[in-house]
């Protein structure tokens, strides 16, 4: 009998790991991925089949967005503010920007003002100065809180507006901010704050969703102003932190139509991850003399289309002068690697900045496979010498630059909800120009011959760790 049920339960978890070929097959969006799950499900399912569930599902299912959906609480609303929009709506044409907007679900605006906020000191002060004048709501949500000084300013702020009656909705992913306590979110709770994980699990259908991300850094006041970028919030974002050293981070401060967009995307993540619709205000408001066109781009897992990657390879497409990007983690999918090349091969300057020191490992000697392939071709890879560099930047020609939380990596490509501000304004490019060649200045290129000089383990070992990088 015993040796029946054994027989019964072999049979069963090899059935389960055939079916779940199939699956990975029909919805992988890499064939990489496919073949690499095929494979391991087939011959050796035991430990496989439990890890496809939990690590190698293509989609966040159950995700409500209101851009998608004909027939949903959010969308009833979504149609009743947008129309408030038309007197800001911007010929998308002009700048081949319209892609952009197909990709993102939201139009380009013009009554914006973007400010440029570089490193953390005149960030954070920004971010506290927006939540010391708040009157009537903020919405904030970070994939990284910690709990030490400058997280502990943030609750502390937070909870003096909560307690003046201003509404607070804190939004954390809980994988990124896995060791915030209890007490630091129950303090919120308690001055009136309502919090909440992002809870990528939720629900008994998708309790398997574990290898999906909140990387947004969204904050949003009263409708009016708005904060996106490459920081968390954690001393380390202040250069505090000495294993990582002076830390090189971008965020901008949005006010105008465009707000709407931050807004718009932290409702929907709000939505899943409560079941609540906050009332919001959905009146855009202009306060700028000199006004910047923008389109916010959310993306993520939910998405029909790989959004994130072919908003990167639009960009690349573009450019006709110059590409220039900076990514903590440069491990692009084929697509964008062939972009760059061919940008390349049009005689565009491309450049790529990429940290010195590294802060994943598995990421950082993945990217020694590909390099060398991307040099021969004329692309430049530069490593940022001072600190650890963690901005996500792109600057096409002189005409438009994109700010936001994307990684060139495959995580923020398929697994992550990401957010980009994409702005296509020349005085914009040009601070973004300048920022960027003082970034330039701190950085040595790296040559060809130093890639084809490294001794043949540390070319193994860079390979492996590209092949055992995450794919779907």
């Amino acid at each position: 009998m015993a040796a029946w049920l054994l027989g019964l339960g072999i049979f069963l978890i090899h059935l389960l790991g055939a079916l779940s070929a199939l699956l990975a097959l029909m919805s992988s969006r890499t064939s990489q991925g496919a073949v690499a799950w095929i494979v391991t499900l087939i011959t050796f399912p035991y430990a496989a089949v439990p890890a496809y569930w939990m690590f190698g599902r293509p989609r966040f299912y159950g995700y409500v967005s209101a851009r998608g959906e004909r027939d949903s609480a959010l969308r009833r609303v979504l149609v009743r503010y947008r129309p408030l929009i038309d007197p800001y709506l911007v010929d998308a044409r002009e700048g081949n920007v319209r892609a952009m907007e197909h990709l993102a679900q939201m139009p380009l605006t013009t009554g914006n003002r973007v400010e440029l906020l570089i490193d953390g000191k005149d960030t954070f002060a920004s971010l506290f100065e927006g939540i010391d004048a708040a009157e009537s709501y903020i919405l904030i949500q970070f994939f990284i809180i910690r709990q030490d000084r400058l997280g502990l300013e943030l609750k502390r702020r937070l909870e003096k507006k909560a307690e003046q009656g201003v509404r607070i909705y804190f939004l954390y992913d809980e994988v990124g901010s896995r060791r915030l306590g209890e007490g630091y979110l129950n303090d919120l709770r308690k001055a009136g704050a309502e919090v909440s994980a992002f809870n990528s699990s939720r629900g008994i259908r998708h309790r398997f969703q574990l290898n999906f991300r909140n990387h947004r850094k969204v904050m949003v006041v009263d409708g009016k102003f708005g904060w996106t970028g490459g920081f968390n919030v954690g001393i380390e974002y202040l250069g505090e932190d000495p294993r990582h050293g002076p830390w090189r981070d971008t965020h901008i401060n949005l006010s105008g139509p465009s707000v709407l967009g931050l807004q718009e995307a932290f409702w929907e993540d709000w939505h899943w991850a409560t079941g609540s619709v906050i009332a919001l205000d959905w009146q855009p408001r202009v306060i700028c003399e000199e006004c910047h066109d923008v389109v916010i781009v959310p993306s993520g897992p939910a998405d029909s289309q790989e959004t994130a990657s072919l908003l990167v390879q639009n960009a690349i497409h573009n450019a006709q002068h110059r590409f220039w990007v900076t990514s903590p983690y440069f491990v692009p999918d084929r697509g964008v690697q062939d972009a760059l090349r061919l940008a390349a091969l049009r005689g565009v300057d491309v450049r790529v900045m990429i940290p010195e020191r590294p802060d994943h490992l598995l990421v950082y000697l993945s990217a020694f496979s590909f390099l060398p392939d991307m040099l021969k071709i004329g692309v430049k890879i530069y490593r940022y010498q001072p600190g650890f560099l963690h901005q996500k930047i792109m600057l096409i020609d002189e005409h438009s630059a994109a700010v936001g939380t994307v990684n060139l990596d495959n995580r923020s490509f398929r697994l992550n909800f990401e957010i980009t501000a994409f702005i296509p304004d020349r005085y914009f490019a040009g601070e973004i120009r300048e920022m960027l060649e003082h970034d330039f200045t701190n950085c040595r290129e790296i040559t060809l011959d130093e890639m084809q000089q490294r001794p043949l383990w540390r070319k193994l070992v860079s390979r492996a760790a590209y092949l055992f990088s995450p794919v779907q």
